[in-house]
Parts: C-alpha cells; sequence; structure tokens
C-alpha cells in the first residue's frame, strides 16, 4: 500500500463548484465512472508537483479564471497562481498523469494546459468541444525544461467548434494518434520551438471553409527529433480507417 494513496469516487450524479482550485496530490485518482460528475466554477483541476495521477470520467466546463491567489498544495504548502497558470485542468511540473474518458467544454483560455517541465502525460478518450484554444503543451518559448516532455495524446474527439491547439506543442516529444478531428477556424495541430512530434493515423474532416483547411501548422524555425520510447511505453496504433469509431464514445 502506498502511503497517502486516494482514490476519489462518487455515489451519485452531481455538480460540484468550485471557489477556487482544486489541487491534487500525489497517488489521487478521481473518478467518475457510474455517474454523471459535473466540475465547474473557478480555476478547476491543478496538477502541481505531483506524480501518479489519474482524472478519469468527468465533465469540466464553463470553469472561470481565478484573480492571483494561493492555493493549498502537496505536503501543505500555498502554491501562488498568477494569470499565467490557467486551464480548465493544468499540469504544472507534474509527471506520471492519465486523464481519460473526460469531457471538456467552454473555458475562457486552454482546457488542458501541460507546463513547466511537466512529463509522462497521457490523454486518452476525452471529448473536446466548443472551445477556441484547446490544449496547450509546453510552458512559453524560454522554458528549456520542456525539452524533457513526453506527452501521447490518443483515441480522443475533437469537435464541434475546436479552433486551435489540438495541441499546440513547444519543445518536448508528442505522440499524436488515432484522433478524430472534425471541423476547425485555425489549425489542429501546431508545434514551434524545436519538438518533436509524432502523428500517426489520426482522421480529420475539413471545414467546408476553403480558407481554414490547414490541418497542420508548424513555426518556421522548428526541427524534429527522433523519439525516446522504451519498450514498455510502446503501444500498437489503429489504422486511421476506423479512428472515427474508436473514439465515437470517447
Amino acid at each position: 500500500m502506498i502511503k497517502g494513496k486516494v482514490w476519489i469516487t462518487f455515489k451519485s450524479n452531481m455538480t460540484i463548484t468550485l471557489k477556487r482550485p482544486l489541487p491534487l496530490n500525489s497517488f489521487t485518482a478521481i473518478d467518475g465512472h457510474g455517474f454523471d460528475v459535473h466540475i465547474t466554477g473557478v480555476g478547476c483541476l491543478l496538477v502541481y508537483k505531483a506524480t501518479d495521477i489519474i482524472i478519469h470520467v468527468l465533465s469540466i466546463h464553463h470553469c472561470k479564471p481565478e484573480t492571483s491567489c494561493n492555493v493549498m498544495g502537496p505536503n501543505e504548502k500555498a502554491i501562488p497562481l498568477g494569470q499565467v497558470d490557467r486551464g480548465a485542468i493544468r499540469v504544472v511540473s507534474a509527471r506520471k498523469v492519465w486523464i481519460d474518458h473526460n469531457t471538456l467544454y467552454e473555458y475562457p483560455d486552454g482546457l488542458l494546459d501541460v507546463t513547466c517541465g511537466s512529463t509522462d502525460v497521457t490523454m486518452s478518450n476525452n471529448w473536446f468541444r466548443d472551445q477556441d484554444k484547446v490544449m496547450l503543451l509546453g510552458h512559453d518559448d524560454g522554458y528549456l525544461e520542456d525539452k524533457n516532455m513526453k506527452v501521447t495524446v490518443i483515441l480522443n474527439y475533437f469537435r464541434p467548434n475546436c479552433n486551435q491547439r489540438m495541441p499546440r506543442v513547444r519543445y518536448g516529444y508528442v505522440h499524436i494518434a488515432n484522433n478524430f478531428y472534425q471541423g476547425w477556424e485555425l489549425y489542429t495541430i501546431g508545434g514551434s520551438m524545436g519538438p518533436s512530434i509524432e502523428s500517426e493515423a489520426n482522421s480529420f474532416v475539413a471545414p467546408n471553409d476553403t480558407g481554414k483547411k490547414m490541418a497542420i501548422w508548424k513555426d518556421e524555425d522548428s526541427c524534429g527529433a527522433k523519439p525516446n520510447y522504451n519498450q514498455e511505453q510502446n503501444f500498437k496504433v489503429a489504422d486511421a480507417g476506423s479512428v472515427k469509431e474508436l473514439t465515437s464514445e470517447s
């Protein structure tokens, strides 16, 4: 038994309205399986300097950005949150995080951010909809620790009304496989600052507007690098023709 391990489950359908962001400590699973659990309010979920986190079967939406404040984090230490630290789910300086079978939509900034040296993060079987900026991987152009970032984005469903950043990557290595994209305003997958992006067997249904058919955006100065998977991290990718069916229950 791991000391401090927590598995949060629910006994009924509910809506949780947060007054401040909810930090998740290491070895925590928050699991809405079996019920219709909605999280809204201020800030939503924060994974800060934590490891071994699971976020599963939640609907996270209409969250409001918080003003600068402190929240209680791991080991009862205050975490200062500034305006830059915004996202419906924020993974900050964390590792070994699995975000699976959630529905995320309508947040003023991004739905999901992985930043500040975070690594070993997987987003799978999620439904992203009704959002301008969907997913940011990599803090900013000057944060070199994100060169060690490894993220997998697999079997997610991006529609309707997702406009850009599915994801947008700075530095690091990101494997994007078997995702379904339907309609967008600017682009789906974007990169800058020399990330390595492996886009494999995804399905793209372009919008009818001929001026909005760019699926991939790449900074002119970007250059790729080979992935660094070990044997345990390898997985089989399905063919692109089956992606719509595979993601239909995301």
